[in-house]
């Protein structure tokens, strides 16, 4: 229900502050801020070697995944479009 007068977001059944809160300690917590700076770090890199720019639309991919072990050296980094490394691929066998 909303809350002080707030309307609630068209996109949302959450008022922005209902959404305000429930981001604010997410985003703070110690894995989410480790996997933040490693793709910072890999963007700089890549960035660095001229293969990515600001608002070009392209991402970094990290070939094997930091979730499963995989690290932010430039062998396991390679750029893709947004909209490719976005999207959930099926497990290749």
């Amino acid at each position: 229900m909303a809350e002080k007068g707030e309307t609630r977001d068209p996109s949302s059944h959450r008022t922005p502050g209902q959404i305000k809160r429930k981001n604010k300690g997410y985003d703070a917590r110690p894995e989410n801020i480790k996997a933040r700076t490693n793709n910072n770090k890999a963007r700089a890199m890549l960035a660095k070697e001229g293969l990515v720019h600001k608002g070009d639309g392209k991402d970094v991919h990290h070939k094997k995944p930091q979730r499963s072990g995989g690290s932010t050296e430039r062998s396991n980094l390679a750029v893709k479009s947004a909209h490719e490394n976005r999207g959930w691929e099926k497990e290749k066998k």
